[in-house]
């Protein structure tokens, strides 16, 4: 399951801080490394700092966006400790292992670290599945980006050694269970969705994007506590189609009905 669990950094401003998070991988045996629209890198720095995990970097992809990476991952998991005006359910670091390690093995995973500053924004939190919390003190909580990498990876690479010659995982119910019918969705797939309930809502005049508020986030919330198998995206969506052609044809109706002459 290592080899399926990609660290994503955002917008990462320092290059040694790059380098330091590729040394914390190849240490906790994970190798597949994202970068979103780093600062500076390559980097010397980088190199420096990564002391003998340089294999991590050259292997390293690197993006424009955080939806590229991890647009091919089943489930992804934001880090962050901030506050946030809509509240989300948050698990540590290793209920977050013993989770991943449960399920089957063809599910890929993604765990996204923000900004060294700021952390993730809002917007981004809301395209991910699960968000992990790193208990600390709370008087000074504060983890530098490497030493967050370092203590997730440390609880799956844990996990991993518990589990290696322990074939008695936790059974669950429902598309990451190995013995469910249908392989999960993407988050690629899962976007597709959202673009598609957003412009059903908007067709049936239950939303607007002039006035958002805070529809599309708490949908987000609702339908991110489970996990979707591809077939049950796919019957959504037709839902949704349906929903559209039905509303899209009461309104042509109700446009023949409002110009049509009196007799």
């Amino acid at each position: 399951m290592l080899e399926r669990i990609r660290i994503v950094l955002v917008n990462t401003s320092h290059p040694g801080n790059i380098g330091a998070v590729a040394r914390a991988m190849k240490n906790m045996g994970l190798s597949d490394l994202c970068l979103v629209a780093p600062d500076r890198f390559p980097h010397p720095e980088a190199e420096w700092r990564a002391s003998g995990a340089q294999d991590i970097l050259d292997a390293a992809s690197v993006v424009s966006t955080m939806q590229e990476a991890v647009s091919d991952c089943h489930l992804v998991a934001a880090t962050s400790a901030r506050s946030r005006g809509m509240p989300w359910p948050v698990e540590t670091p290793r209920q977050f292992a013993r989770a991943v390690f449960s399920w089957r093995d063809d599910v890929r995973v993604a765990i996204v670290f923000g900004r060294e500053q700021s952390g993730l924004s809002n917007e981004e939190l809301t395209y991910c599945n699960r968000h992990l919390a790193i208990p600390a003190n709370p008087e000074y909580s504060a983890l530098n980006l490497a030493m967050a990498v370092q203590v997730v990876a440390y609880e799956l690479y844990h996990r991993h050694l518990e589990l290696r010659d322990d074939d008695a995982l936790v059974p669950l119910s429902g598309p990451l269970d190995p013995a469910w019918d249908q392989p999960p969705c993407t988050q690629s797939d899962m976007e597709r969705f959202y673009a598609h309930l957003e412009d059903t809502l908007v067709d049936i005049e239950f939303h607007t994007r002039e006035r958002p508020r805070q529809l599309m986030p708490r949908l987000r919330r609702l339908f991110q506590r489970v996990q979707l198998d591809e077939n049950e995206v796919a019957i959504l969506r037709g839902i949704l189609s349906h929903t559209q052609k039905a509303a899209r044809g009461r309104y042509v109706h109700r446009f023949q009905t409002d110009t049509d002459e009196p007799t």
